[in-house]
């Protein structure tokens, strides 16, 4: 199956109230507790989508740049550790990184299918138009269905390197962290394949909080466009410029967490789930955390969960890992 335009070409496995279902569900967990949190999957509307393309291109935002950076050196000594026939790509978006990544694996053996894996219909369809005119002989098929709960609907056939980019297994506890490592080890299975994973380093907080609060408020913008989630899709009334933004890096956890901080006291309906939520002036709703990692740490980690670490690499700058592991 290729990418086309039509959206019948996307193989669904999510029902059809998978996202509204579990936006929910969420909601009555993270905001009937206290501290009271939401997960970060839910800024991404498509204001969210196009405020964190923004972002990618501010000049405090270096996680992008720097993961480029490490394919565009890097590519091809990952390939040639790891040749697979299909490459699959959890949480792919655009795909704007994949090109690298696609052209590398072809030149080294036997690469015939991508595998795009995203939620959103748009990312899927915004990949078949990044890829198909570039990779005309590569098959590509889309895959609507959440990584974190459905591991098991990717094809389990054939030599494999399932890619997770961007950073974003720092959005994961450790606990469910180590349970999406073992997830994945679980879906290469016996035949074996690789794990292709990006970490952000520890570093100085001079430079990771600037990163997540920017100077041109971009950031900010994004972070309480989950509030603009819930005013539009629960009906919620959330006054959403009264929510101060803040970073904070937590040096014990090493992660950055991102809150929303009310700036007065509020009562915050949302119909949609039957809730009434109260915010004391000050009190901090957490949006995300995004956990950094030391090369060791991550190998560590890998291991734990059933890989051998077949290769690490940095950025210039060792702001940015890539790390190879292969199934064992």
């Amino acid at each position: 199956m290729s990418l086309s335009a039509d959206r019948s070409d996307i193989v669904h496995h999510l029902p059809p109230d998978h996202l509204e279902r579990t936006l929910r569900a969420d909601v009555c967990a993270g905001l009937g507790t206290s501290p009271k949190t939401l997960p970060p999957k839910w800024f991404y509307d498509k204001l969210g989508s196009a405020l964190f393309e923004r972002i990618t291109d501010l000049p405090e935002y270096y996680p992008t740049r720097a993961e480029r950076e490490v394919l565009e050196l890097f590519a091809a000594e990952m390939a040639a550790a790891s040749p697979a026939e299909t490459l699959i790509e959890l949480g792919s978006g655009s795909s704007r990184k994949t090109p690298l990544l696609l052209d590398a694996l072809r030149k080294a053996g036997p690469l015939r299918r991508y595998v795009a894996v995203d939620v959103s219909d748009s990312a899927l369809l915004d990949a078949r138009n990044e890829l198909a005119p570039a990779f005309p002989d590569l098959r590509l098929e889309a895959v609507a269905a959440d990584f974190e709960t459905q591991l098991h609907v990717l094809p389990h056939n054939g030599r494999r390197m399932v890619a997770f980019l961007g950073g974003t297994i720092g959005n994961f506890e450790p606990a469910a962290r180590a349970r999406f490592l073992v997830g994945i080890r679980e879906l290469l299975g016996e035949e074996g394949g690789s794990l292709l994973l990006g970490t952000d380093l520890v570093k100085s907080p001079h430079i990771l909080v600037p990163a997540y609060a920017d100077a041109e408020g971009v950031t900010a913008e994004f972070n309480r466009n989950v509030l603009r989630v819930l005013n539009a899709q629960l009906g919620a009334d959330f006054e959403v410029m009264a929510f101060d933004h803040v970073a904070v890096w937590m040096p014990e956890e090493e992660w950055i967490e991102m809150r929303l901080r009310a700036t007065k006291p509020m009562l915050v309906r949302l119909p949609g789930v039957g809730l009434e939520v109260r915010f004391d002036e000050g009190e901090e709703l957490r949006t995300e955390i995004s956990a950094k990692f030391r090369l060791e740490g991550v190998a560590r980690e890998l291991e734990s969960a059933g890989f051998s670490i077949a290769g690490q690499w940095t950025d210039s700058q060792n702001r940015y890992a890539m790390t190879l592991a292969e199934a064992v």
